[in-house]
């Protein structure tokens, strides 16, 4: 059983989503817009376990509703928009976005999608080992979840953290997009390869000096060489 914040102004969409979740187990709350969402975060940080929400909003937009909610908890976040631009992902993905569904979307393959990121997200929680590696000025603290460079707190968004650890782990090792995609999103993702494109390019910009570890093997994958 999960807690889900479902956020969306339209009421039909947030009771459509609140009774397959409630069938699967799911405890649900709402909010009608993006303010709601962050002010009940705020009071409840450890309260919820992901955050369905829509993007376009009163108030608050989803967009800047995730950006204000990942202040407070590292919870997921899935996105629900009436547009599937690239411009769009993107933007989510650099907010720390978990997900991003395209409506209309279906109800069944939405659990689906906050079972799948749940089923990645809990066992790194439960399974996470105290170390810490250092890469020149690149530093990882797999305990806190904490990468700096050079010495400054770099922002990483869940999917990026992930990747980044799974990159590390398999240092020097030849990864193909395949091997990536399934071990970091996992064997019931359902994105495409370009999902992995943007999470490359967004981890190498918070890399800054240190992207140059991340080395793109053309019609292969990637390796890390540090």
């Amino acid at each position: 059983m999960y807690r889900l914040l479902v956020v969306d102004d339209e009421e039909k969409i947030r009771k459509l989503i609140r009774k397959y979740a409630e069938f699967e187990g799911h405890q649900v709350t709402e909010a009608e817009n993006g303010m709601e969402a962050v002010e009940l975060v705020r009071r409840s940080p450890e309260g919820f376990d992901l955050v369905i929400m829509a993007v376009m909003m009163p108030a608050l937009d989803g967009f800047s509703a995730a950006g204000e909610i990942r202040k407070a908890s590292p919870m997921p976040v899935l996105m629900l928009s009436a547009r599937g631009e690239e411009y769009d992902r993107i933007h989510g993905f650099e907010l720390g976005v978990d997900d991003y569904v395209v409506k209309p979307f279906s109800p069944k393959e939405l659990m689906l999608r906050v079972n799948a990121i749940m089923n990645r997200a809990r066992p790194q929680e439960e399974n996470a080992k105290r170390r810490q590696v250092a890469l020149e000025g690149l530093c990882i603290d797999f305990d806190a979840r904490v990468v700096t460079v050079d010495g400054q707190r770099a922002e990483l968004s869940p999917k990026e953290y992930e990747l980044l650890t799974y990159l590390v782990e398999n240092k020097g090792l030849a990864l193909t997009r395949e091997m990536l995609i399934t071990n970091v999103w996992g064997y019931d993702f359902y994105g495409d390869d370009r999902t992995l494109d943007t999470h490359i390019k967004l981890l190498r910009k918070s890399l800054g000096p240190y992207s140059r570890f991340i080395v793109t093997l053309r019609g292969v994958g990637y390796r890390f060489d540090a």
